[in-house]
């Protein structure tokens, strides 16, 4: 999870005992459910800590995934919600669709 001193929110903490995000080849599609925590439009992201994602390798984080200005309107910060994406290069992901628990 992230912590509130982080200086870029956008930053994934990291720890020995966590796999780097870059195991998932870019372009594999994953799903996962979760909660938002931040939605910043100026960049085009929403913010989900999220739960393990086997499809890809991932465990459970907090990370800011790339999102469409109509998947934005759709959800709110602190709504519970499903999601699904595609990697990116660089260990990222960005949402093909997002939607309220």
């Amino acid at each position: 999870m992230m912590s509130d001193d982080m200086a870029d929110a956008d930053a994934m903490p990291m720890s020995d005992d966590m796999p780097m995000m870059d195991s998932a080849a870019a372009g594999q599609a994953g799903s996962g459910e979760g909660s938002v925590t931040e939605i910043n439009e100026a960049e085009g992201k929403i913010t989900i800590d999220h739960g393990p994602i086997a499809a890809v390798g991932w465990p459970a984080m907090t990370m800011a995934f790339s999102a469409d200005e109509d998947s934005m309107d759709k959800v709110a910060v602190g709504d519970r919600v499903t999601f699904e994406f595609q990697t990116t290069e660089g260990g990222g992901g960005e949402l093909t669709a997002i939607a309220k628990q």
